[in-house]
């Protein structure tokens, strides 16, 4: 796969295919850092905790706590 660096208004920009993108989980407008090493661009996803209200989200804002869990038999010394 080959991309080519273009004008963007006063910079340059490489376009990369959707395939690229879906392959590697990076999403349109998604920040990612940028390193330069030994003539090599590397673009990495940015890994950031969800917040809460996301994680609930995903539950459809339900997080199903119901009740106790059992975790099984005291294994040193907890106090139970």
């Amino acid at each position: 796969m080959q991309a080519q660096v273009k004008e963007w208004g006063n910079s340059q920009g490489i376009r990369i295919p959707k395939e690229a993108l879906k392959s590697a989980g990076i999403e349109v407008n998604e920040v990612l850092n940028v390193t330069v090493s030994n003539g090599m661009i590397s673009l990495v996803k940015i890994h950031r905790h969800k917040t809460l209200e996301e994680r609930a989200a995903e539950f459809d804002g339900k997080l199903l706590l119901d009740g106790e869990y059992d975790w099984g038999d005291a294994v040193g010394r907890e106090v139970w």
